[in-house]
């Protein structure tokens, strides 16, 4: 994690890298696949594809699979926008190639889903097409049939892990108003309220204080909902 580059230019930089920044992916909160898992949303979300490259390969290296990373693209292509993700294709394929991935590894296009639950989404899609089928069918359609029926029941990456980065990707663009759900899903999806902290603590580095601040009094007020 330390970047010479800034040695002659922001010295101090350096010293916060190697100090602080090194220290935090030391904490055992988290194990270092999930943080590699947060860093690569987070860099994705906010098209800094100049750190992809390191990433990629310390997330090969600390056990997040070459399905998963091609898992994480795909999310994230609807949770930050389709560019961003296209954009990270170029960084992954180098990466997997330095690392021999073979096609085999990847996620086929098509694969049987996870189970569906029918009842937590029916509640999910009566209260969106409640606030929004009017002004938006179309919209309120994607949602139900290609978001949450499709993607986040797609086998390459658990549903904890696509909470883990959905989570990653709003708190890295400032997207509060969809925390809230986000929260009570990761929740549901195996992820503590100190795992969820710890990620906001780790998010702090990459996608700056004010973002991973404003984050915390809504996980503080879902940690608190019954």
């Amino acid at each position: 994690m330390k970047n010479p580059v800034s040695m002659n230019v922001a010295p101090a930089l350096d010293k916060y890298t190697a100090g602080p920044l090194a220290d935090l992916w030391k904490r055992p909160d988290l194990p270092l696949r999930d943080r590699c898992l947060i860093t690569l949303a987070a860099l994705i979300a906010k098209n800094q594809h100049i750190g992809l490259p390191s990433y990629l390969n310390m997330a090969l290296e600390n056990g997040v699979k070459p399905g998963e990373i091609s898992e994480t693209i795909t999310h994230l292509a609807f949770y930050t926008g389709w560019t961003n993700a296209m954009s990270a294709i170029a960084a992954a394929r180098e990466a997997f190639a330095r690392h021999g991935v073979s096609p085999e590894q990847i996620p086929a296009a098509s694969q049987p889903p996870l189970p569906l639950d029918e009842a937590a989404e029916n509640r999910r899609a009566k209260n969106f097409s409640r606030q929004f089928g009017q002004i938006a069918p179309c919209l309120t359609r994607y949602t139900s049939n290609v978001i949450f029926r499709d993607l986040w029941r797609r086998p390459g990456l658990s549903p904890r892990d696509r909470s883990l980065i959905s989570l990653s990707a709003l708190i890295a663009n400032g997207q509060n108003a969809q925390l809230p759900f986000h929260f009570e899903r990761a929740l549901h999806n195996g992820l503590s309220g100190a795992q969820i902290a710890e990620s906001i603590t780790h998010l702090a580095f990459y996608v700056g204080w004010p973002n991973a601040l404003s984050a915390l009094p809504i996980l503080k007020q879902a940690l608190e909902t019954p």
